[in-house]
């Protein structure tokens, strides 16, 4: 399926395409509307941070929100997939952050602005190591947790998804044709909050993955 080292995609990837409010739930604790199509915005690749490096908040925000995610690795490019055959452009997931300056997001809602300061930061988009497909047969299932200094904070499953994966990869291969090595964050559950420097991020898919980030700020 691949001719480069998937399992290393946040090196070469060029897109990371990400679906807000997919959950109904992290909709309405923001006050959203829940949506009735998919709600796209994108992140640079130099958003990606692998374990070992921190979290940095940038200088422009006072309210950074965590957002566990997980996230689709395109194995196969296309454009106009159907969803019928979607999911054979998959070749692995990934646990993945969503760090979200909520305050700078406000402020550019109010003013009917794009959300790039709010979301595509650097260090904004930590990810796991890779999940190969076969460790995940059923993506529609799947169990995604965060705590923060030890205190759970999200706990979701990904059944509670609004729009569901071969659907998302369908509906955003209308748009932006999916290359290999793209990137799509599926939205998380409800229980986001504020990160603070010194806070030690810990989040997993049980018994497939976890990973660990520590937050500083530039």
């Amino acid at each position: 399926m691949t001719s480069r080292n998937i399992s290393r995609f946040w090196e070469w990837g060029k897109k990371i395409i990400c679906v807000g409010r997919n959950y109904a739930d992290h909709a309405k604790e923001l006050n959203n509307i829940v949506p009735t199509e998919p709600v796209l915005f994108l992140k640079t690749p130099s958003a990606y941070l692998t374990e070992g490096s921190p979290i940095l908040i940038p200088k422009y925000s006072n309210s950074v929100h965590h957002e566990i995610e997980l996230g689709v690795v395109i194995g196969k490019g296309g454009t106009t997939i159907p969803q019928s055959s979607a999911m054979q452009h998959v070749a692995g997931y990934a646990l993945c952050l969503d760090m979200t300056a909520r305050d700078v997001q406000d402020d550019c809602k109010s003013k009917g602005l794009p959300w790039t300061l709010a979301k595509a930061f650097n260090t904004s988009c930590p990810v796991s190591e890779f999940i190969p497909k076969e460790r995940i047969p059923d993506p529609g299932n799947v169990k995604i947790w965060l705590n923060v200094n030890g205190q759970m904070r999200q706990n979701g499953c990904t059944s509670q998804m609004i729009f569901s994966i071969p659907f998302l990869i369908s509906y955003i291969s209308e748009i932006i044709t999916l290359e290999e090595g793209d990137l799509i964050l599926t939205g998380t559950p409800k229980g986001v909050s504020a990160v603070q420097v010194h806070d030690e991020l810990h989040a997993g898919i049980d018994d497939v993955v976890s990973m660990t980030f520590k937050v500083g700020r530039l």
